[in-house]
């Protein structure tokens, strides 16, 4: 399937996309922890936070003219020290998974930052989401550690393992 997959910069006319997108996974799964569903325009402050070049970016998996899928990096911390180093996510739409559509969108989001000369890469993955914890070893990510009950989402306390991956 990934022949037919673009990857691209998310555009702010991706906003829409961008959010039902994610709001899916707020409101049916712990694999987020917010809880309330956004509205396009409550999503444009964390859009402004991506730029078409640097490190932190946004890009989206376009199939066909829709939008499938987006993958992040971002700030890990805010402190300066931490600068080379980002904090990676990605959201699929679920009827866009098992394609090969969120590895092709990954590997070229760890390509960008690899090329930005980013030291290391982390990702939290909830606990459970064996799809997610496969992508990303698959990449090259290791497990360093898991917070236990570090978040209370649909009645229940939930788990997040810590995933580090090293660039080159």
């Amino acid at each position: 399937m990934t022949g037919g997959v673009t990857v691209r910069a998310g555009a702010e006319a991706d906003l829409p996309a961008l959010t039902r997108i994610y709001n899916h996974f707020v409101e049916h799964t712990v694999a987020t922890f917010d809880v309330e569903a956004f509205t396009t325009e409550g999503r444009r402050e964390w859009f402004s936070h991506y730029a078409a070049t640097g490190p932190h970016r946004l890009l989206v998996a376009d199939v066909d003219g829709r939008v499938t899928g987006y993958a992040t990096s971002g700030t890990f911390r805010l402190k300066p020290a931490y600068a080379r180093t980002v904090e990676t996510t990605i959201y699929l739409d679920p009827s866009a998974t098992g394609r090969g559509i969120g590895s092709h969108l990954y590997g070229e989001l760890l390509d960008v930052v690899s090329a930005e000369g980013m030291h290391r890469a982390y990702a939290g993955v909830a606990l459970p989401n064996d799809a997610s914890e496969a992508l990303h070893r698959r990449f090259g990510f290791r497990d360093v550690g898991t917070f236990t009950e570090v978040g209370w989402k649909q009645g229940r306390w939930v788990d997040v393992r810590w995933y580090e991956r090293a660039l080159p």
